[in-house]
């Protein structure tokens, strides 16, 4: 089963929110959009996401107070941020943005193209990181078997050079057979 990567949209302006919608038409993420930075928190408390598009500027809660609330979350902490912003190209803004934990800052008008390729990198680096992790409960389990398997050898082996009654024997062969079928304790 493969989840679908998602991209959570932030602005308070409905139209932009449709405009990286229309921007990200055809990535293999799923768009979810937002008008507040209230409403982000929240929906980060109940999806994952492989990447974050803010705006910086929003009433009430700005992005930058979004991004660093984010941020000290355990489970969001890591999840990249590109701001988006209609402001002039003021330095201060963006190391502002980057001292909130962003990833990149950009100006609009931006290229959208620049913005699908950054959002598809950070796609493709969510789907791979899944893959890791279920690779290494792949690799978590086969080691679990495998010491199962080993400890019942060990133990069967034990037994045998212990004695050498019939009937240990017949331990020996059940411990080693339930070893092969996986019924081990």
């Amino acid at each position: 089963m493969t989840q679908t990567a998602k991209a959570l949209l932030v602005d308070d302006r409905r139209e932009n929110l449709m405009a990286l919608e229309a921007i990200l038409q055809g990535l293999p993420v799923q768009s979810v959009a937002v008008e507040s930075g209230e409403a982000a928190l929240k929906q980060l408390l109940v999806d994952d996401f492989a990447v974050i598009l803010l705006d910086a500027q929003m009433p009430d809660m700005d992005g930058f107070e979004t991004a660093t609330h984010i941020k000290r979350r355990e489970r969001t902490r890591h999840v990249p941020i590109i701001f988006l912003t209609a402001a002039d190209k003021d330095a201060q803004l963006a190391l502002r943005g980057y001292a909130a934990g962003a990833v990149d800052y950009l100006t609009k008008p931006f290229d959208p193209w620049v913005l699908r390729a950054k959002v598809t990198v950070f796609v493709d680096l969510w789907v791979k990181t899944r893959q890791l992790a279920a690779q290494s409960d792949l690799v978590r389990e086969r080691d679990l078997q495998w010491r199962h398997l080993t400890d019942a050898v060990d133990e069967a082996t034990a037994l045998l050079r212990a004695d050498d009654d019939p009937s240990t024997r017949e331990r020996a062969v059940q411990l080693l057979e339930q070893a092969r079928w996986g019924n081990t304790r």
